[in-house]
């Protein structure tokens, strides 16, 4: 059965708030090449520890974009405020960056995407409005 899967924008609507997500690439290849995700080892390896630490997570398209069509790249929203505050994030981010921002696993990029930017794209909430672009396309 085919599984629908929200673009970050959209959940960031959804949220009413900045959002955060991670894509993955081959390690030591271009970031901007989704990779082989399936069998992407620090893809894995994220996963297996926000089931272990108890943060929520569920697959997500990149930022919605009407001048093209793009398949699942393995991308993955963490339901995690974008809070420096919050104790959450702390950990999170401790995990995943190291205190210069860099990463510490290979082969993966740590976002945010705040609601404004988000809000940009609002009118793809209109009923009916990815049908007609689907027409158009």
């Amino acid at each position: 059965m085919p599984q629908l899967i929200e673009h970050i924008d959209a959940i960031a609507r959804r949220k009413q708030r900045d959002v955060l997500y991670l894509s993955f690439f081959d390690a030591g290849g271009d970031w901007r090449v989704p990779g082989n995700w399936q069998q992407n080892a620090t893809r894995e390896q994220v996963i297996a520890w926000l089931a272990t630490n108890g943060y929520g997570w569920e697959p997500c398209g990149e930022i919605a974009k009407e001048a093209a069509m793009a398949s699942y790249g393995g991308s993955i929203y963490v339901d995690t405020a974008f809070d420096q505050a919050d104790p959450s994030y702390q950990a999170l981010a401790a995990f995943l960056e190291h205190p210069d921002g860099t990463p510490r696993l290979p082969g993966m990029k740590f976002w945010a995407v705040s609601l404004d930017a988000a809000m940009q794209n609002a009118h793809h909430d209109a009923p009916g409005f990815w049908d007609q672009w689907a027409e158009k396309f």
